[in-house]
């Protein structure tokens, strides 16, 4: 019997993923990468690494800005499109975070968008820091863009209706027992009923740490937004790590 893939895999390769969240702002996410490139200032002959990037656009951008970006994700889907961009400065690739990526190639690593968090065991978490760390050239960056869990679970609607594309997706969302925040999704179409879930780790901000220095990583400074304000606990809706090796 073939093995059950774990729910990222099935999820994020779905056509339903990107029905469902079709609405993510382009331009909002633009200025989130000039806010970035201000604050982190790489230069152009650096290399910039995307981890689990998705259908690319943060790497697009940053290629049209100048910059020399690698991009990886492990869905198929994502990456099949994302390729149609490619160019000599701008490449994808299907990976998993958690295996070795590269020694020492990338001047930037990036994690955005709450990509991360996803893995049933903290091992499996240090595994993929620690698979960032050692991509990582000395002296470069990692900036790891992450929910703050103390707003977002103290914010939770548990029941939802969004009607897209003729489509209703009925969501529920909670706080399991084993400290993830769980988003089950359900829904018909074309007489089939769907089940999903989305599973993210509530991880706090002192886990964090423990997982950077155990990759040998510097905490340089925590943002608590896209426009890269200060980090407070009880307020912020984002902790956005940057990191030195």
């Amino acid at each position: 019997m073939p093995q059950r893939r774990e729910w990222f895999g099935e999820w994020f390769d779905s056509p339903y993923y990107h029905i469902l969240y079709h609405h993510r702002d382009h331009y909002e996410a633009e200025r989130f990468i000039d806010n970035l490139t201000d604050v982190l200032k790489p230069a152009k002959s650096d290399r910039i690494l995307d981890v689990a990037c998705g259908k690319g656009r943060h790497s697009i951008y940053l290629n049209k800005k100048g910059f020399d970006v690698t991009g990886f994700d492990l869905s198929e889907q994502n990456i099949a499109y994302a390729k149609q961009f490619q160019n000599d400065r701008l490449h994808f690739f299907v990976h998993d975070m958690r295996e070795p990526i590269a020694f020492q190639e990338f001047d930037v690593i990036l994690n955005l968008f709450t990509s991360f968090g996803y893995f049933n065991t903290e091992q499996e978490n240090v595994k993929a820091i620690k698979a960032v760390a050692a991509a990582l050239k000395e002296g470069g960056k990692f900036l790891l863009d992450f929910l703050n869990p103390y707003t977002v679970v103290h914010a939770l609607k548990p029941t939802e209706i969004k009607l897209i594309q003729d489509i209703e997706f009925k969501i529920r969302k909670y706080l399991s027992a084993d400290n993830f925040i769980i988003k089950e999704i359900e829904f018909e179409d074309k007489g089939k009923t769907y089940h999903y879930e989305e599973r993210v780790r509530a991880i706090r901000r002192l886990d964090f740490l423990v997982y950077f220095r155990e990759a040998g990583l510097l905490l340089e400074n925590i943002y608590g937004d896209y426009h890269f304000n200060p980090y407070v606990a009880e307020d912020s809706e984002r902790m956005i790590f940057v990191l030195k090796k």
